[in-house]
């Protein structure tokens, strides 16, 4: 990923925190294209990652840019991936790392966060109430606070992906991108990387249609979408097995509906059982254990193809953003969580923080 570091933001490179992200691969996936009636379909492999899944590229940037800039204690609420991202680069990097979980994260990122040395909190609620935590603790703690689209690293790393889609097609772009979105810093990333490729002369002015999918339980950019709105309002009682999709409200929601609607693109929901279909389809249709935010985005590559948005014949990128075992759910013993309560946070949480 650091082939592109001149468009990048770290200045020097003895910063730079690295483990071998990006330069994935753009998987042909003739069987599965068949299956779906597409005659040309790639499958960006971000779960090669890594940290397994597209969570390193951010987090590398993120990390090695903050601890440039003097930071030696990060924070971080998250849904799973990124919280493992952090807390691996943070201990690349040699620096502090406390990452915010829902309480029932998947199993697999309590473990990596763990593993890799960052301080893990378990929250009683959603993503959104754990980003009120993050904000909390740096706050009173100093940590610097790399919740998403609260700085501007961690796009920046994001946005590699585009460049290289960009260099797999030739310096062309693909007619379609389907991309499972949570916090949508993905989709954000891409369309700077495009926008500064035509700068440079790299890419003319096409784009690709960039299409997002989200969850029925959580799925505030599909309804502002469907309403015309450039804002999404924050999705009551959000609720889906794909911990990546289950966020409430995205900070960047106008930059995400931005970039669908210039694209001519769309934003569509699929519902929980066509996820786990998916899921077990992809396998058997030789792509291996896809996390289910992938399966979404390949359940909601059918509503488009059914419904015209993707031709038969367009060159479509479909992104594996994250591995299958990293959607597994956390254990039934699992860590002592706290209770979304500011009070408590403030009377039990932060001195141990301050403390250490």
């Amino acid at each position: 990923m650091w082939r592109w570091r001149e468009l990048l933001p770290v200045q020097r490179w003895e910063h730079i925190a690295y483990l071998g992200e990006g330069d994935i691969p753009l998987q042909p996936a003739p069987r599965l294209g068949a299956s779906l009636g597409l005659s040309n379909l790639g499958v960006k492999r971000e779960s090669l990652n890594p940290t397994g899944s597209f969570k390193a590229r951010g987090m590398a940037v993120a990390v090695s840019r903050a601890v440039e800039l003097g930071a030696n204690h990060l924070v971080a609420p998250s849904a799973g991936n990124a919280g493992g991202a952090l807390a691996a680069y943070a201990a690349a990097a040699g620096v502090r790392a406390t990452v915010v979980m829902p309480s029932d994260s998947p199993a697999a990122n309590q473990v990596e966060v763990l593993a890799t040395g960052a301080e893990l909190l378990l929250l009683e609620g959603l993503i959104s109430d754990c980003g009120r935590l993050a904000r909390l603790i740096a706050e009173e703690t100093a940590a610097f606070d790399l919740s998403t689209l609260k700085e501007p690293y961690r796009v920046e790393g994001k946005k590699t992906m585009g460049l290289e889609i960009a260099e797999q097609f030739d310096w062309h772009l693909p007619d379609a991108i389907v991309y499972p979105t949570g916090g949508g810093t993905g989709v954000v990333g891409m369309w700077k990387a495009f926008a500064e490729l035509e700068s440079m002369g790299l890419i003319g002015r096409e784009r690709p249609r960039m299409f997002c999918v989200q969850a029925e339980g959580c799925a505030p950019i599909v309804r502002a979408f469907q309403e015309g709105s450039r804002f999404a309002r924050s999705w009551d009682n959000a609720s889906t097995a794909a911990a990546g999709l289950r966020v409430p409200g995205a900070v960047g929601d106008f930059l995400i509906l931005d970039a669908i609607r210039e694209s001519g693109g769309a934003a569509v929901a699929v519902p929980e059982s066509d996820m786990l279909d998916m899921q077990r389809r992809m396998g058997s249709l030789g792509l291996g254990y896809v996390s289910l935010e992938t399966a979404a985005a390949a359940a909601g590559l059918v509503v488009l193809v059914e419904s015209d948005r993707v031709g038969r014949e367009d060159s479509v990128v479909l992104f594996d953003t994250g591995a299958g075992f990293k959607s597994e759910p956390p254990p039934t013993v699992a860590r002592r969580s706290i209770p979304n309560d500011e009070s408590f946070w403030r009377e039990s949480v932060l001195p141990g923080l301050r403390r250490a």
